[in-house]
């Protein structure tokens, strides 16, 4: 990447326009991005705040009980293959056209929810998440690149904070959508998510293509070495690393908090003291008590979202991009330690909403500096390129959470070590100290360790969570992942420094 990849040079920076002026200036073509991609993450953030449980959640009624490393490892080869692959299809995407793109990949990600729905198999659940991890591969540079074509340097920063604002209305109606189907059973999640993303065929009839600006004379070949020429920047790698290590802490609110607020954070007091609230919000088998369900508390990082993300970009406008992405590392990382450490509902509300802060100033800007920076007919490439932050973090974090979660702070895995280290119930035999043999090791399986602890101990559910809390500490947990917050954060305020003698980058 050189200083020939920068916008054409012009006597001055084009005047700043108001929001009215803005907005008016954004064409239809982005609007039609905006709202095919709205129907997508709808879809997608349906299936995936309640996945964690239903993957790995042990006492989940109809769920597929797998452990926490099994959970990790799907976990991870679906970010490798979803965030990575538009490394590559992302020239591609410029190549061949976007509509034709975004035709294919809705294909793969119906197909792929119809295989979640129905298979219960490891592999074959493995099989459904390839399936739709490729879809929404293929998906990401044909909407990205359109909507890259479709602004400039005067409007960018508030046309990608819209359509990252409509990118978490879909996530938050998902969520309430998703806890309304598991209601009529686990597999309605993954046919109605099918039925969503269908709605986009009727949106492609109107879809006026995009010119990429790119050569469209390249064979594939060629548009596939271009690809893995381009990246090699020591600069533009720096980026991508220290965005891996930001986003490696953020996915863990949707990765592994739904397991950790089912297994550790009671509502039931909130619930007791606010009788107004919908019954659909609730959720009844909860030994504790009446509980709020996980995905309608954690949807509150998306209604935050919606509520202040596009008067927060408009506030942020003149921010430069590199600052402003390092000032929502530091006030994320506060809000994974703040929610991740406690068991108090209210504790975790002020924890989702830093969090959600420091991704209203993270994730849009890291998208704008990424189109700003990317060469004439290479911008769905480039915003392939940025996808490889969100490949690295969540698969290098799903393995953590799986070892750290699985051994450490998994109620059912703690329940289990009680039994065998301090009570008699193992009396007469030595456990070889390896987590995942205790469950045959005790005869008791992970499902019904929990209940087990109870009765051995004679206490109720609620005795016994605190029991656990306080013997195995398992908040612990989180302390590796604001660690990494702290190393990317770092990492930014000397790469922020350093960028102001390249004009290409300083932005």
């Amino acid at each position: 990447m050189s200083n020939a990849a920068v916008t054409e040079p012009t006597a001055e920076e084009p005047p700043k326009l108001t929001f009215r002026q803005t907005i008016g200036s954004l064409p239809r073509s982005f609007w039609m991005g905006c709202t095919m991609e709205m129907w997508e993450r709808l879809a997608y953030y349906g299936v995936r705040v309640v996945m964690p449980i239903y993957i790995a959640q042990a006492d989940e009624p109809g769920g597929l009980h797998f452990s926490q490393q099994d959970k990790g490892t799907i976990y991870m080869i679906w970010a490798l293959i979803q965030s990575l692959l538009p490394m590559i299809t992302g020239g591609y995407a410029d190549r061949y056209g976007y509509k034709r793109t975004i035709f294919i990949t809705v294909w793969l990600k119906i197909m792929g929810y119809l295989l979640m729905a129905t298979q219960r198999s490891f592999t074959g659940f493995l099989l459904g998440v390839v399936v739709l991890a490729t879809g929404t591969a293929l998906f990401k540079p044909g909407i990205q690149g359109t909507l890259a074509q479709s602004m400039n340097k005067s409007n960018s920063s508030v046309g990608w904070g819209l359509f990252y604002w409509l990118v978490n209305v879909g996530a938050a109606v998902g969520p309430p959508l998703a806890g309304y189907l598991h209601g009529k059973g686990w597999p309605w999640v993954f046919y109605g998510c099918a039925a969503i993303i269908s709605l986009n065929f009727l949106m492609l009839f109107t879809y006026k293509e995009v010119d990429s600006g790119a050569d469209k004379t390249s064979d594939a070949w060629k548009v596939f070495r271009d690809t893995l020429k381009n990246i090699w920047d020591a600069r533009l790698i720096t980026v991508i690393l220290l965005l891996s290590g930001f986003w490696l802490m953020m996915y863990q609110l949707w990765d592994l908090m739904p397991n950790f607020y089912t297994d550790w954070i009671s509502s039931t007091s909130f619930v007791q003291n606010n009788p107004w609230l919908p019954t659909s919000w609730l959720d009844v088998r909860d030994p504790r008590g009446v509980q709020l369900k996980q995905e309608n508390v954690l949807n509150i990082n998306a209604v935050c979202i919606v509520l202040f993300l596009v008067p927060f970009s408009y506030l942020v406008a003149r921010m430069k991009v590199l600052p402003a992405m390092t000032l929502g590392i530091l006030v994320a990382t506060f809000g994974v330690l703040v929610s991740g450490t406690t068991t108090s509902l209210y504790v975790l509300f002020l924890g989702i909403l830093l969090f959600s802060i420091g991704e209203m100033l993270t994730g849009p800007k890291k998208v704008e500096y990424f189109a700003l920076i990317a060469p004439k007919g290479k911008k769905a490439l480039y915003l392939g390129y940025i996808n490889i932050p969100s490949a690295i973090g969540p698969a290098v974090g799903a393995q953590m959470a799986g070892v750290l979660y699985g051994t450490r702070g998994e109620k059912a895995t703690l329940a289990l070590r009680y039994l065998a280290e301090k009570t008699d119930y193992a009396k007469g035999k030595t456990w070889d100290g390896d987590v995942e043999s205790l469950s045959s090791f005790l005869g008791v399986s992970r499902s019904e360790a929990f209940k087990k602890l109870q009765e051995v101990l004679n206490v109720d559910a609620v005795e016994a969570t605190r029991l656990l809390w306080d013997t195995y500490q398992p908040y612990e947990i989180w302390y590796a992942f604001a660690a990494v917050g702290v190393a990317s954060l770092l990492g930014m305020l000397l790469f922020t420094q350093r960028s102001k003698k390249w004009k290409d980058l300083d932005v």
